[in-house]
């Protein structure tokens, strides 16, 4: 695959993901917010880490890609 068909495949899905937090915020209102995902709150720090959001997401994104390149 050249670097300008992997530009544009990364332009649109971008484009697509920013869609979707315009026009239905509800896809994405879950992430951070799953059992397992870290939060951690002081007085001047704030410390997040989305464990099973990004292995969720990751999930995802490795089906689609297995499906598009077979």
């Amino acid at each position: 695959m050249t670097i300008g068909k992997l530009l544009i495949i990364a332009g649109v899905v971008l484009l697509i993901i920013g869609i979707a937090v315009i026009y239905a915020p509800w896809l994405i209102n879950w992430f951070g917010k799953l059992p397992g995902d870290i939060r951690i709150e002081g007085k001047k720090t704030f410390v997040f880490v989305p464990i099973t959001s990004m292995i969720i997401v990751s999930v995802i994104l490795t089906l689609i890609i297995n499906f598009f390149s077979k």
